[in-house]
């Protein structure tokens, strides 16, 4: 089972910058794509970017430009650096991510509690 633990998040002014981290622990055999998805009040939850483990990312259009997926796999730790960020992007984050418990067995897509990102105008 793999337990993923967000931070980073808070409350910012339009035009500032967060920095939000996920780790992964647990016993798994491979950690493959990570990402970070969102949810704000009375919307669905949300793609914002992910990452492969060799470093491919995807972008939601309404963040491309502004926030940066990485990640550090021998932390097995996610980070969403995002900056110029507007009261649109005010929502909860949560940090998603595909693993494996053996070689032979399906891949499991697995939740973080998530982060709440404020954003005042």
């Amino acid at each position: 089972q793999v337990q993923l633990v967000e931070s980073g998040g808070g409350l910012v002014q339009a035009g500032g910058s967060l920095r939000l981290s996920c780790a992964a622990s647990g016993r798994f055999f491979s950690l493959n794509v990570m990402g970070w998805y969102r949810q704000a009040p009375g919307n669905e939850r949300e793609l914002v970017a992910t990452i492969s483990k060799s470093g491919r990312t995807n972008y939601a259009d309404s963040v491309k430009g502004r926030f940066t997926i990485s990640r550090d796999n021998a932390k097995n730790t996610v980070y969403l650096q995002m900056n110029s960020l507007k009261p649109e992007d005010t929502a909860v984050y949560y940090c998603g991510a595909a693993w494996k418990g053996n070689l032979m067995s399906n891949e499991i897509w697995s939740w973080g509690q998530g982060t709440q990102v404020t954003v005042s105008s």
